[in-house]
């Protein structure tokens, strides 16, 4: 009864850090939106800033109203998914950013997967064999893996795989509806994704477990005569994993990021290159939505690796871990 309680008021609090980050958040966006120099509605239009295309932009964002009455307005309709219309294409914002997001959400768990399933078994293989030529091997590969750009190997997975070898497809998301076309356009962006993460989830699974097998517990096993293996299968690798579901919110968030450079390489349609191109054509209610689903998606992503973690870790809950 108690634990459930802990756990409860745990989950709460984290709820309610959740709503006053997601808010302030919001509220430095709409700051830093308005410190744009000149007019806004002038900056945005660019060349298209005809006198009639002013007036409309700045009443449809209500720039026209006094500071509070447009952060009212900017909050009640974040709040019901409204924001509002594209003037380039006529379209509702929210439509445009949901067309790609499926396309970025497949792209940054596809790598966090891949780096996964590769990591810690690497990880996990030089943690058994502390000091000897395979860990320091290891740990050479995880190294390079991590300080290699993103960039760098976008480009190399590139040149190599989709311009020479004809292996893979050069660009896009594949054709809709067809599940292998689709994955085949993903491979070499996940890859060049995953690649730095593979190094560094190794690396940090390889420590954590070290520090769990030099445990009393582990010890007190060892004397008892079960294998190392039974050892860090059954017993000591569940402990280990806590900081690796730690960082995977931050993961999210970092691969959702990074996945700028990666969609731009390859012609991926995603919110990266939405950003981007909003950017460059100073389409900044545009940019606002999806900056605002990147914050909201790394806050939740991480209040689900608490949760995680309460779970695995009932120290954490009980506010011990």
């Amino acid at each position: 009864m108690i634990k459930a309680q802990r756990t409860a008021a745990f989950i709460a609090s984290r709820l309610v850090s959740v709503v006053l980050t997601i808010a302030g958040a919001t509220l430095l966006l709409f700051l830093m939106m308005r410190l744009v120099p000149g007019d806004f509605a002038s900056v945005m239009l660019g060349p298209r800033a005809t006198p009639e295309l002013r007036v409309q932009i700045t009443q449809a964002m209500g720039l026209d109203r006094s500071i509070p009455e447009q952060l009212w307005l900017f909050f009640s309709r974040i709040a019901t998914g409204d924001f509002g219309v594209d003037v380039v294409s006529n379209r509702p914002i929210l439509d445009i950013v949901m067309d790609v997001i499926p396309n970025t959400l497949a792209l940054a768990f596809s790598a966090l997967a891949l780096a996964l399933l590769v990591g810690i078994p690497i990880g996990v293989i030089a943690a058994l064999k502390p000091g000897s030529w395979l860990d320091s091997g290891l740990a050479l590969l995880s190294i390079s893996f991590i300080t290699t750009p993103t960039l760098v190997v976008s480009v190399a997975l590139f040149l190599v795989f989709a311009i020479g070898l004809h292996w893979l497809p050069v660009a896009g998301a594949g054709e809709p509806g067809d599940t292998i076309d689709q994955l085949r356009h993903l491979i070499l962006p996940s890859v060049a994704l995953a690649l730095g993460w593979i190094g560094y989830i190794s690396r940090l699974v390889r420590a954590s477990l070290l520090d769990t097998l030099a445990e009393l517990h582990v010890r007190t096993l060892r004397a008892y005569g079960v294998s190392e293996y039974r050892i860090v299968g059954l017993y000591s690798l569940k402990l280990a994993l806590v900081p690796i579901v730690s960082i995977l919110g931050i993961g999210l968030g970092e691969l959702i990021g990074s996945s700028v450079v990666v969609e731009i390489i390859f012609a991926r349609p995603g919110i990266g290159s939405l950003i981007f191109n909003s950017i460059a054509q100073r389409n900044y209610p545009i940019v606002q939505a999806c900056v605002v689903f990147i914050v909201t998606f790394y806050i939740i992503a991480n209040l689900m690796v608490d949760m995680i973690n309460a779970l695995l870790d009932p120290r954490i809950a009980a506010g011990r871990g």
